[in-house]
């Protein structure tokens, strides 16, 4: 196996403790940062498709991306540019009036993981704070809503309106239980992901697209 597989092995099983050791190892065999960088993402690409089939659940996914995180940690020294980034930035939150973080932070790191540099927004996030973080972040290129209260939906709506009124040109993907593709393309989102590991395609595709 060679040592890019054995990386991507790691975060497929969540070796964290074992990761940053395996990942120096590749860089030190002469492996490009951004194919070990790939190999992880394709990792995470897996870890998505297994967690949207219900092969695997939340603990599993949580604990491979933070494998991941633990292995871009190493490469960032050695990656072109000042980031890892090659999507671009995400903006992302849980819409006003909701506390819910658990989806969202695993679509955060789903979405760091495929290649987004991420600013988190947390929870509770107006209208507002949506916007002003997507005008004053570097290369934002998507911003991504959760909301898992039917009460929070009208905020979801009001968060698109007002960022697609602004005119910036940055994609905006929406997603959590009560939401659905048909709710997405009434408020006038872009995109709509049921779940982290699909949120994680959707947002590449529409950024790229």
């Amino acid at each position: 196996m060679s040592k890019l597989q054995e990386v991507k092995a790691m975060v497929e099983q969540g070796k964290t403790k074992l990761i940053a050791g395996k990942v120096q190892e590749a860089l030190d065999e002469g492996n490009k940062a951004e194919d070990i960088l790939q190999s992880m993402i394709d990792a995470m690409g897996v870890i998505g498709d297994r967690f949207s089939a219900g092969e695997i659940f939340v603990p599993e996914m949580l604990i491979a991306a933070k494998a991941m995180s633990l292995g871009v940690d190493v490469l960032k020294p050695h990656l072109a540019g000042e980031s890892t980034s090659s999507l671009g930035t995400c903006v992302i939150g849980t819409v006003e009036g909701d506390l819910h973080d658990i989806g969202k932070n695993l679509v955060a790191m789903m979405l760091e993981g495929t290649g987004f540099n991420i600013v988190d927004m947390g929870v509770d996030v107006s209208p507002e704070k949506f916007l002003n973080a997507a005008k004053e972040n570097k290369d934002v290129k998507l911003v991504a809503l959760s909301g898992l209260l039917t009460t929070t939906m009208p905020k979801m709506e009001e968060t698109v309106k007002l960022i697609k009124d602004s005119g910036l040109p940055v994609k905006v993907i929406v997603g959590g239980a009560p939401v659905s593709e048909e709710y997405a393309a009434q408020i006038g989102a872009d995109g709509y992901a049921p779940d982290a590991g699909s949120a994680a395609v959707k947002a590449k595709e529409l950024v790229n697209g």
